[in-house]
């Protein structure tokens, strides 16, 4: 069993096995969303602001922040956005960027222990982020892919992964507090790829116990209805263990993929959450219930 928890300044999340599966909410990131990307830069924080209470509503348990925006000052950026969030929700965060003095400026601010989106198999950048991590008492998502790119052999990037725990140990952070990506590849465009990470995920989980995580909407890229792509991919993960997945929790169709995964998983204890979100009142309120009681054949009363 191996427990990552994660958490803010009033709220722990735990992502583990056997335990319901955690949803990173995706949105608050520019990369891809000019107008995102313009408010941003321009200190307008409006969208930030209702896409974070957007995605706790419907079910996110942790939040990624990113600012990217190319010729921005990402990190004041950054540490600003972490302010306002963690203002306006309980959820932890995913401090989420490739520029170690952006991370820096988001964990300077942060209130608990916080997720650090990402760190690769690469030396410089281990030897540049883990000490960050450890300096902070973060957890971190360690990214499947070092020098020589991302390789299509899954075996390469189980080795990475590999690398970038031990390596995390060497810094005091223990693989708890490492979260694998295994990199999901575009189905479209590799047709074996579903395949190679439920593979993957697997092995990650039997053989170095670590938690393990995805930007799950990737598997879509460039087909049809990517919903129902990214809904089929998350039940999939889920069965081969995976524990959590960046996406966005506005997705109805693949949120309720997720919450059933974790019922048929046996993480749901007596079906509650379903139940919770899915159960019909009776109509009528309780003359109704009267009513539905008798067309289902209840005992009479006496």
């Amino acid at each position: 069993m191996t427990d990552t928890v994660i958490g803010s300044a009033t709220k722990e999340v735990v992502i583990g096995f056997d335990r319901p599966f955690v949803i990173i909410g995706e949105r608050i990131n520019p990369t891809g969303r000019k107008l995102l990307a313009a408010e941003m830069k321009e200190g307008d924080f409006s969208r930030v602001e209702a896409d974070a209470l957007a995605q706790v509503a419907a079910g996110a348990h942790l939040l990624d922040v990113n600012a990217g925006i190319p010729l921005a000052d990402e990190p004041a950026i950054l540490a600003t956005t972490v302010k306002l969030v963690q203002s306006l929700v309980d959820v932890p965060l995913s401090i989420d960027s490739s520029i170690v003095g952006a991370l820096e400026a988001g964990l300077t601010v942060y209130q608990g222990k916080a997720l650090v989106n990402s760190v690769t198999g690469e030396d410089e950048q281990m030897e540049r982020v883990l000490p960050l991590v450890a300096k902070h008492g973060a957890a971190v998502v360690a990214i499947t892919n070092d020098e020589t790119g991302i390789s299509e052999d899954p075996d390469v990037r189980f080795e990475v992964a590999r690398k970038i725990v031990n390596r995390a140990a060497d810094h005091g952070i223990p693989k708890s507090d490492v979260v694998v990506d295994p990199l999901v590849m575009p189905i479209g465009a590799m047709g074996s790829a579903g395949r190679q990470v439920m593979a993957l995920v697997r092995r990650l989980r039997e053989e170095l116990e670590v938690n393990t995580t995805c930007g799950a909407s990737n598997v879509s890229f460039g087909l049809p209805n990517r919903h129902g792509i990214n809904g089929a991919f998350l039940v999939m993960a889920i069965a081969s263990g995976m524990t959590s997945a960046i996406t966005n929790p506005l997705e109805s169709e693949t949120m309720d993929a997720i919450m059933a995964a974790d019922v048929l998983a046996g993480n749901d204890l007596n079906c509650a959450r379903w139940i919770a979100k899915h159960r019909q009142p009776a109509a009528g309120g309780a003359e109704g219930r009267r009513r539905n009681g008798r067309r289902r054949g209840a005992a009479p009363t006496t």
